[in-house]
């Protein structure tokens, strides 16, 4: 297990920018191995679990040519040109991956098998099963939720499917499914979450209609390749940000990230807390909304997270309870029992290992309250294997009187490889 030693920073400043876009990176690869004709895609995240995507469709016969690094280009295949894996397709801790390529795998002419590694085969995949079942996909998997998960393909019906949560996974998983159904399919959510697999969908020429929470898609009809360029990730942007806004004396440019309205949740949380983040040079790449985000170290206040905010903070949740720790008041997250079910506990891990630094946070079993103003310390303290908890620990360990060490951080490498050298290089 890998372990890095943080000690506490003056400040942090500069320009930067960030790797492409984890989510748009697997949905460029999807769409671009099932679409007719070459994708050039440009900004391609070169994270693991990227990777573990690019890696499935390589098995599935599709030729994707790597140039320099984020630069590829993929010669797509067709709805139904796709061929069958050899071997059990690895996703490794990639539960998107899994999800989404679930879709696509169930509407073909072959069987296929996904699975992936000990975290992400203690994830649950019920909630594809059940609807891919219904639009008479057949699935198997050792509990009928848990990988590995088997998929023999077949022909697919349309269903108008009304989800129990908010789940970008989920949604995208059956629009997919949907490409290789007779009829429209519909997707109905309780908040919206996350709309990539639409944009990407749109932008690719599919019949997509989109009216509040339902989202429906014609099926049997081809996708036109087209180039795609990925802005940069804002979840891996939103470390730095509360690092910035933490640390006294601190400025920060974050240039072309992107800034979709389902995934702003933490720059409007963070804004609603007092932080000074303008947001400059918006403008649209590809059906994505792009911009230059400028930080400055701020006072922050204690706020409330929940309701249809959830899913639009989901994945920076660690790292806003830890700008909590450092609020004026108390903040209460509720609503986001999804986190039980992420990479880690993740309600349980943030409470225990903030916790072990001097933060005053209790669980309750849909999120946490976290009394702010409390001075950290640092401690050995455990990622669990999840890499947004140990980007998060580490830059408490940042703020933190004395050094703090931070176990398991090898799996930061599942959606920021290089976080650990851009952050020492802008930290002082």
């Amino acid at each position: 297990m890998k372990t890095v030693k943080v000690a506490k920073k003056k400040k942090i400043e500069g320009e930067t920018s960030f790797p492409g876009d984890k989510s748009i990176s697997h949905r460029a690869i999807m769409l671009g191995s099932i679409a007719r004709g070459k994708t050039r895609v440009k900004g391609f995240s070169n994270s693991v679990d990227c990777r573990s995507t690019l890696n499935a469709f390589l098995k599935l016969g599709v030729e994707i040519e790597e140039h320099s690094e984020g630069e590829l280009t993929i010669s797509g295949r067709g709805l139904k040109g796709l061929a069958c894996a050899r071997e059990t397709i690895d996703v490794g801790n990639s539960g998107t991956t899994m999800r989404l390529i679930s879709g696509i795998l169930a509407g073909q002419d072959f069987s296929s098998t996904i699975s992936g590694d000990e975290y992400l085969r203690n994830r649950p995949m019920r909630r594809i099963i059940l609807p891919l079942r219904q639009m008479g996909a057949k699935i198997s998997s050792p509990d009928d939720n848990h990988p590995p998960i088997t998929i023999e393909g077949r022909k697919l019906h349309s269903i108008d499917y009304h989800s129990p949560i908010a789940s970008a996974q989920v949604k995208s998983c059956i629009l997919l499914a949907g490409l290789y159904a007779s009829g429209k399919t519909s997707v109905t959510e309780p908040s919206q979450s996350r709309d990539h697999t639409e944009r990407m969908l749109k932008y690719l020429e599919a019949s997509i209609e989109i009216k509040g929470r339902t989202v429906s898609i014609g099926g049997l009809s081809e996708l036109e390749a087209r180039a795609i360029t990925i802005p940069g990730d804002i979840s891996s942007a939103a470390f730095f940000m509360v690092a910035c806004l933490l640390l006294k004396n601190s400025e920060m440019s974050i240039k072309g990230v992107g800034i979709n309205p389902t995934r702003t949740g933490i720059i409007d949380v963070l804004k609603e807390m007092g932080a000074d983040i303008t947001i400059e040079n918006v403008h649209e790449v590809c059906g994505e909304p792009v911009a230059d985000l400028n930080v400055k170290s701020s006072t922050l206040r204690a706020t409330n997270i929940g309701g249809e905010l959830i899913p639009r903070v989901i994945d920076e949740i660690p790292v806003l309870a830890l700008a909590a720790t450092q609020a004026e008041g108390v903040t209460e997250i509720s609503g986001a029992q999804e986190l039980r079910v992420k990479e880690s506990d993740r309600i349980g891990t943030v409470v225990s290992e903030l916790t072990k630094m001097g933060a005053s946070i209790e669980e309750k079993e849909d999120g946490m309250v976290i009394s702010g103003g409390k001075r950290l310390v640092g401690s050995s303290v455990n990622s669990f294997g999840d890499h947004r908890m140990a980007m998060a620990l580490t830059i408490a360990g940042l703020i933190a009187d004395g050094e703090t060490t931070i176990s398991g951080v090898e799996c930061i490498d599942v959606s920021f490889p290089h976080f650990i050298d851009t952050l020492n290089r802008m930290v002082e």
